[in-house]
């Protein structure tokens, strides 16, 4: 999957200013392309959990959709873990056909972004190319 820098950056911005929680938001984007990162509010507001503001959520599929795009991925962070699916998003993962994109700030110098396909339980890595 490739994913534009500045997409990353407006990533890893709004995770470092949700800390010590979680962040989420939507990526989207057309034909196979991601071309925008919509940050959302952690409706759960805690260090462990997300949920996406379901206000937040229907703006953005309204906007989405408006623009004839998809949704491609589904964003949220580990402030202190690695990035990898935990038990719970595995559990929570309700989009077979998103992209999970979890970022990591464990190392907060050196951010870690990885995408997974997350279908009935199975987590298998899709490999990033940052351009």
């Amino acid at each position: 999957m490739k994913l534009r820098r500045e997409l990353v950056e407006e990533m890893i911005a709004h995770a470092q200013n949700n800390l010590p929680n979680e962040a989420c938001g939507i990526l989207a984007g057309t034909g196979g392309e991601i071309l925008a990162f919509y940050p959302a509010t952690n409706a759960e507001h805690s260090p462990t959990r997300y949920t996406i503001d379901p206000q937040e959520l229907f703006r953005i599929f309204r906007e989405v959709e408006s623009k004839g795009w998809e949704i491609m991925g589904i964003f949220h962070s580990h402030p202190v873990t690695e990035a990898y699916p935990s038990p719970t998003d595995v559990r929570l993962a309700f989009y077979p056909e998103a992209l999970y994109f979890i970022l990591s700030l464990r190392d907060p110098l050196q951010p870690v972004l990885r995408a997974f396909w997350i279908v009935d339980g199975d987590v298998r890595e899709e490999p990033l190319k940052i351009l």
